[in-house]
């Protein structure tokens, strides 16, 4: 991927579409300060640079019955290669799992599971979750309340 300059221009595009992705061209030229033809053109350049990776609706879980959250550490009985691939591919079959990272220290992944309830979450754990080969060893967390919520950070 090309390294792409930000100026001040690409930073406040950047950050409207953020916050409003189905904004017109034209509204976001005006709430920027510049006119809409060089507007898209910065837009297509920051999507062809791999800036802007694509656009997306913000949904509430809980509207749709999915209010417990669950953070799970993930410790493997080994971490080589086929292990970690196993794994991931197991892992991105489960709709519950909504996020997940391979992570350093002494744990190999920390994932963010969305379910219905703790009864949805225990069959998650014991259904699926225990049942994928090469796991060793798990660790669970429920948040409380969440503080700060957002998409990418920008500069």
């Amino acid at each position: 991927m090309e390294t792409v300059d930000l100026d001040v221009f690409d930073i406040r595009i950047l950050r409207h579409l953020g916050e409003q992705g189905r904004i017109s061209v034209q509204d976001l030229s005006d709430q920027i300060g510049l006119s809409p033809t060089p507007t898209a053109r910065r837009i297509r350049r920051l999507e062809e640079g791999g800036i802007i990776t694509g656009y997306g609706a913000r949904i509430d879980e809980a509207a749709l019955g999915f209010d417990v959250s669950v953070f799970v550490s993930v410790q493997l009985d080994r971490q080589v290669d086929d292990a970690l691939v196993k794994f991931e591919t197991a892992i991105i079959g489960f709709p519950e799992v909504v996020d997940c990272w391979l992570m350093t220290g002494d744990r190999d992944y920390l994932m963010r599971i969305a379910t219905t309830g703790l009864r949805d979450f225990e069959a998650f754990l014991v259904g699926k979750l225990t049942k994928v080969d090469g796991v060793a060893s798990i660790q669970s967390s429920i948040p409380i309340r969440r503080v700060k919520a957002g998409g990418a950070r920008t500069p």
